[in-house]
């Protein structure tokens, strides 16, 4: 038998170079023995005597890499061999990826999806309560995470949290960081982290004032927020209360006719969003134009607005604009079925000229009212990336004026803390009277595609061919 250590549960550097060793000495996946720091697993087993370095990178698909630093950070402590006997099958070709039969497959996809669902958790149910540390404010929250997703999650909250320090504590580890510089830190307990602080009684008169009792769903409210994070939380004492009182506070919304929308899929919210009546613009489109894709997209593409033949189809982005938009994504290797393609605001908003109906860019107050359905598709497809096609797109997505041609490439972060990448709506192609041009321009939106392409892979793999 031989033993791979690795320095940590979720060390996926370790386990990627313990592999390239094992596969150098040919070892079998049932001779090894997978261990976590110094403490032995099998008294049998004898250490691995590889030779340093270790060995050259192994190609391996994108969707393995992918999968592998996803589970690596499960709690199972079968998912270093489940991976690398994977590993072993697929470079002696008796495994592929796209075997969607295969039960090692689906059981390494679960363990995944429970690790990505972790992950979002962490993200909606941390809270931050304020102390005074040296004379500064500093914030601590506590977390109790299912899997080992901590310094994997740590730089989103960088990210979010950049202005002010802050320590995130959990069983397992402690990120703590100082505006400046992220530390890691030992285990923690509970009673390390404060109770309370001065600013939750105005937050549960907040939470409770945007209380919606038309969108109460108790059971849908249980799965995604489990009542094991509610200790974390201080709206949730009001949840008990709020939960008693919401038929009557329902039926008093909607005698004043001010009837919320409760939809928790995007068929609902698109059934929804068919009565909307939010702003003018309904009225003289044919209908609405809500987004189209699936559900769990990794990328979101934001136009401006429907056209013309968008009003009559009911569908986004297949007129003119929208037949180049989908040779581009061809061309930078994207594929439009697995994104999921919206726009900004959701009517067609025109003048009339004779029997043509001439496309009138919609105004700040038409934008901020369909803000609300945007806010909602990206909270239920929750993308890795979204990218803001045109100036529209990009002032609803982030709520500031952006200047496309100086800052095309560039991202941003969206009011929901996700990355935004700027670039034309592929609609400034058409009016370009230069051919030429518009060929070099068109260049140059395929290349802004294939680094949308590239982010999202290296959200989950941090590079497409990465070496295993």
């Amino acid at each position: 038998m031989i033993t791979a250590r690795l320095s940590a549960e979720d060390d996926f550097d370790g386990w990627r170079d313990q592999c390239r060793g094992l596969l150098r000495i040919g070892a079998k996946p049932e001779d090894v023995i997978w261990q976590v720091g110094d403490t032995p697993t099998d008294l049998f087993a004898a250490t691995a005597k590889l030779s340093a370095p270790i060995g050259p990178a192994i190609g391996v698909p994108p969707e393995f890499v992918n999968l592998a630093r996803s589970v690596i950070c499960h709690t199972d402590p079968k998912r270093f061999g489940l991976l690398y006997g994977l590993l072993t099958d697929i470079k002696a070709r008796r495994r592929r990826m796209d075997d969607a039969a295969d039960p090692v497959l689906r059981n390494l996809h679960d363990m995944a999806k429970h690790v990505r669902r972790d992950i979002h958790k962490m993200r909606a149910f941390v809270r931050f309560r304020r102390v005074e540390q040296d004379g500064a404010e500093h914030y601590i929250a506590w977390f109790e995470p299912e899997h080992h997703i901590v310094r994997t999650n740590a730089a989103f909250f960088v990210r979010r949290f950049a202005g002010m320090q802050w320590s995130i504590l959990t069983p397992q580890i402690s990120v703590h960081w100082d505006r400046q510089t992220l530390h890691e830190g030992p285990a923690a307990r509970k009673e390390d982290a404060p109770s309370e602080d001065v600013i939750e009684d105005q937050w549960k008169t907040y939470y409770g004032s945007i209380f919606n009792p038309a969108r109460l769903k108790v059971k849908a409210m249980l799965k995604e927020m489990p009542k094991k994070y509610w200790h974390n939380m201080p709206e949730t004492a009001l949840v008990s209360e709020l939960i008693k009182s919401a038929r009557g506070r329902e039926v008093s919304m909607i005698e004043k006719e001010i009837v919320p929308i409760a939809a928790d899929t995007l068929a609902s919210l698109k059934s929804e969003a068919n009565r909307c009546r939010r702003c003018p613009l309904y009225a003289p489109a044919s209908q609405i134009v809500f987004g189209e894709g699936p559900e769990n997209a990794r990328i979101m593409f934001v136009g401006e607005q429907p056209g013309d033949q968008e009003d009559l189809a009911g569908l986004p982005f297949v007129g003119p604009a929208g037949q180049l938009f989908n040779a581009a994504l061809a061309e930078a290797g994207v594929d439009r079925a697995q994104a999921y393609v919206t726009n900004a605001v959701k009517h067609f908003k025109f003048k009339p000229q004779g029997k043509r109906r001439i496309h009138d860019k919609p105004n700040v107050g038409e934008i901020n009212h369909c803000r609300w359905w945007l806010k909602r598709e990206i909270d239920l497809v929750q993308p890795d990336l979204v990218v803001a096609l045109g100036a529209t797109a990009a002032r609803s997505l982030t709520g500031r004026n952006i200047p496309i041609t100086a800052n095309r490439g560039q991202v941003f972060e969206s009011i929901e803390g996700v990355p935004v990448l700027v670039t034309i709506h592929p609609s400034y192609l058409l009016r370009l009277p230069d051919a030429q041009l518009a060929e070099q321009e068109k260049a140059v939106f395929v290349e802004d595609l294939r680094q949308t392409k590239a982010m999202v892979e290296r959200a989950s793999a941090q590079g497409a061919r990465t070496p295993a």
